[in-house]
């Protein structure tokens, strides 16, 4: 054992002798880099030595070592001065997770105490606590066996108060069927005239084409402009021209999901908190008229997160799918047309966004852009005298037919195809922006409505590219692209014709002066 105990002994004294050869080689070396004296004893000692040009060499050496010595000192107080915030950092991280852990037991004790008051309240009604899972709320079921009988919550009266009154309103409902003969082009002029003799707004007859061609072309228009030029007295006066004020939606600033726009169930009062658009879309699911649901001032809250659903249901190709989840479970006397829980989006329906672009509002993203038609009203209509035209009684099938019927009778001839291709070739090529399938789909039938109505071609492709193509070029850097644009003009004008393409020049030929 004595054998071992001097191994041990000399095994642990090398190691621990070579670490304290480290650290005090690390001290010493310290000692030396930073001993002053011994500096200043060596220049005494070669002083004499030294003519004029080693004394520069020398002054070299001095400022050499004494800025490796300063970056030295610099770098391990950097070292030092990370490490503390460092280990701050996971201070304070430790602080909020048990701030957060503090929290959650606070929540857990609130949640017994909400479900103590709400025992409260079912035993008020004759029943035990244990028999509230029994009553219909908006993610419970009912127990097998009570299917068909109300609970204490439908015995009081229904969840939908405002829809349930439109079933009445509707109970002995038929469709009117309207015979509408009238073309894209007479209801264009008679909806101006409208507008003008009854309304006193003024607009452009090539506005009201674009405007048409936008309903044609996408469920989602969005009119943008300066304040005051009459983008929401546009979508008023289509309601009234139509027979159906426009459901306005005033968007608020707080607005960040769906239930701003289609409301929400109150699990205490058991009632649903219904919207005025909720109420509007039930209304439009009964007839086969023309709605128009006005979004005003849609870009005071971000558009992508309250109308990200309907973004996306309003861009399947079968209205069918057009299905938005109202409620999670089903209940014996809700509104007709909501089918476990769910109700369907009627096609008859236009959702119009305006947009004023100042500090108060947020920027409307790609996303919604690429999904939408925007219109630019920039310009107060000219007064005119109109002839006195009265609001008129539209068929939502038949103006669907009429835009089915200009895709048929006015496509895109293939060689205006061929122009945009070119063009789309060159914007790559260019300026790195590139467009899909889905604004080529919008141009398509677009251009087709704007034709139908009375428009040239050409004139509804230079609309459509400054407003959905061009409009990309906003995000871009314009001191790095307006040396780009005079040839991209150049080109427009010798591929479209010499001034086909205005709406294009104007619009690249604006952001060159602002870049």
């Amino acid at each position: 054992m004595d054998t071992y105990v001097r191994f041990l002994y000399e095994f642990l004294n090398t190691f621990f002798s070579g670490l304290q050869t480290i650290v005090l080689g690390l001290i010493n070396g310290i000692k030396q880099i930073f001993n002053i004296p011994e500096y200043i004893h060596l220049i005494k000692e070669y002083k004499n030595d030294f003519s004029v040009q080693e004394w520069v060499l020398v002054a070299i050496a001095v400022l050499a070592v004494s800025a490796i010595l300063i970056l030295t000192i610099l770098l391990v107080y950097l070292i030092v001065r990370k490490y503390i915030r460092f280990r701050k950092t996971i201070v304070d991280q430790e602080s909020m997770l048990k701030e957060v852990a503090d929290l959650n037991k606070k929540v857990e004790t609130m949640t017994k105490e909400r479900e103590e008051i709400l025992a409260m309240k079912v035993s008020q009604l004759g029943l035990s606590p244990n028999e509230s899972s029994s009553l219909p709320t908006g993610d419970k079921k009912k127990p097998e066996g009570e299917e068909g009988q109300a609970g204490p919550e439908e015995a009081d009266g229904v969840r939908f108060t405002r829809l349930t009154i439109v079933d009445k309103k509707f109970a002995k409902y038929k469709v009117q069927n309207y015979n509408n003969d009238f073309n894209l082009e007479e209801i264009c002029i008679a909806f101006r005239n409208f507008a003008a003799s009854r309304l006193h707004l003024y607009y452009t007859l090539p506005m009201i084409r674009i405007f048409m061609a936008g309903l044609a072309s996408t469920k989602l228009v969005i009119l943008q402009g300066i304040s005051g030029t009459g983008k929401t007295s546009l979508a008023y006066a289509w309601g009234k021209f139509l027979k159906h004020d426009s459901c306005v939606v005033s968007v608020q600033p707080s607005w960040r999901d769906r239930t701003e726009l289609f409301g929400y169930f109150n699990e205490f009062t058991k009632k649903f908190n219904e919207t005025q658009l909720l109420e509007c879309l039930y209304t439009a699911s009964y007839t086969d008229d023309m709605y128009t649901v006005i979004l005003d001032e849609m870009n005071l809250a971000r558009v992508e997160y309250y109308f990200a659903e309907m973004l996306s249901i309003l861009e399947m190709p079968n209205r069918d799918e057009w299905i938005i989840e109202v409620v999670a479970s089903p209940w014996e006397n809700d509104p007709k047309h909501i089918i476990n829980g769910k109700i369907k989006v009627p096609a008859n329906t236009w959702y119009i966004g305006t947009i004023n672009n100042d500090d108060s509002t947020f920027m409307v993203t790609d996303k919604v852009y690429d999904r939408a038609m925007p219109i630019d009203i920039n310009d107060k209509g000219q007064v005119f005298e109109a002839e006195d035209t009265p609001p008129w009684d539209v068929n939502f099938s038949h103006m669907d037919k009429l835009f089915m019927q200009a895709r048929e009778e006015h496509p895109v001839s293939d060689e205006n195809w061929k122009k945009i291709n070119e063009m789309d070739d060159f914007v790559i090529r260019h300026f790195r922006v590139a467009f899909g399938n889905r604004i080529v789909s919008h141009l398509g039938k677009f251009v087709s409505a704007y034709v139908a109505c009375g428009g040239e071609e050409v004139e509804g492709i230079d609309y459509f590219i400054a407003k959905k193509i061009l409009r990309k070029f906003e995000q871009l850097n314009i001191a790095y692209i307006k040396d780009e644009i005079d040839g991209f003009v150049t080109f427009l004008d010798k591929t479209f014709g010499k001034g086909k393409m205005k709406e294009c020049t104007e619009y690249v030929l604006r952001l060159k002066k602002l870049g």
